[in-house]
């Protein structure tokens, strides 16, 4: 025991603190380092095996048409344009809310694909407004919610004055599509 405290007088209180740095380090890199180490090895390998792996092949290009046209098929055709804005009106009406003059707009892209911007200004309780919004969404899931507006003329007052911007998305023409 004297021999230690001998050793400790000697190496002063830098060697001391020196001392336990390296006692604290060794567990320090049994728990830390040496666990990111083999992580890293076992990245190295994986990305060396991918490395290895032959190129990817590119998908051919019927393959590639026949996907989009899957794709787009999940969109109503422009005709039916009228039909869809006759079931907003419907989920409108069953919410009971009263609708406004809407705006509406009808916009290309250059992929073919249309867009119909409605713009509806309603007036209804929280409750009417969301059930109005959700109905929509759940039963036209080719169209999105660009915004939700909310004004209420007197605090307490039930009766919401809103703003809904929908946007629903209509397919590329193509040939099957004309009447």
């Amino acid at each position: 025991m004297k021999a230690l405290h001998r050793a400790l007088q000697a190496l002063g209180a830098p060697g001391v603190i020196g001392v336990g740095v390296l006692i604290f380090c060794v567990p320090f890199y049994v728990s830390a380092v040496r666990p990111v180490e083999r992580e890293l090895q076992a990245q190295r390998q994986a990305a060396e095996r991918l490395r290895e792996r032959a190129p990817v092949q590119p998908v051919s290009a019927g393959g590639r048409a026949e996907e989009i046209r899957r794709f787009y098929g999940l969109f109503p055709p422009l005709q039916e344009l009228p039909d869809q804005l006759e079931r907003v009106y419907g989920f409108a009406r069953t919410a009971n809310l009263e609708l406004l003059q809407g705006e509406y707009r009808l916009e290309r892209l250059t992929s073919g694909m249309a867009l119909y911007r409605i713009t509806l200004p309603i007036r209804g309780s929280y409750p009417q407004i969301r059930r109005f919004v959700d109905a929509t969404l759940r039963n036209m899931p080719f169209a999105s919610l660009d915004t939700l507006r909310f004004e209420r003329k007197k605090v307490g007052e039930p009766q919401l004055e809103a703003q809904v911007r929908l946007t629903v998305y209509f397919r590329p023409e193509t040939e099957g599509d004309t009447p």
